[in-house]
């Protein structure tokens, strides 16, 4: 019992950590130090999708599940739980990378907004002319 417990603790974790490398970029626009944990979360899980690797929540959930007299299963965390909800079909290697490019692209749009704002605003004209005049 404590074992399928903790492998659906697993779930919500590994499923918390992909919601956060998908839309933590948003959190960083209120909490700017939010960066300091997003950025190597996104850079992390786009690497497991370019790469094709299995994220080491995956085989944790699968020797609780086993531990718990569950069965396991064979493929990722994605395959398994957020493409049955997304897609009818397997994962296959291309939607892997269209995954990876979704979250490097809407992050670097949020970053690159981030940034933009703090870049320092040119003075008007008037300020300009102002500060001339002065000297």
């Amino acid at each position: 019992m404590l074992h399928r417990f903790l492998a659906d603790c697993t779930v919500l974790l590994h499923l918390a950590f992909v919601l956060f490398a998908v839309f933590g970029g948003l959190l960083v626009l209120r909490w700017r130090w939010v960066a300091w944990l997003h950025v190597p979360a996104a850079i992390w899980a786009a690497a497991i999708e370019f790469c094709g690797w299995i994220c080491p929540l995956t085989p944790l959930e699968n020797r609780l599940r086993l531990a718990g007299g569950e069965t396991g299963y064979d493929s990722s965390f994605v395959e398994r739980y957020v493409l049955p909800v997304l897609y009818p079909e397997d994962l296959t290697r291309p939607i892997q990378v269209v995954l990876a490019l979704l979250v490097l692209g809407l992050n670097a749009a949020i970053y690159g907004r981030i940034l933009l704002k703090r870049q320092p605003r040119p003075p008007s004209a008037e300020k300009s002319s102002a500060t001339r005049e002065t000297r």
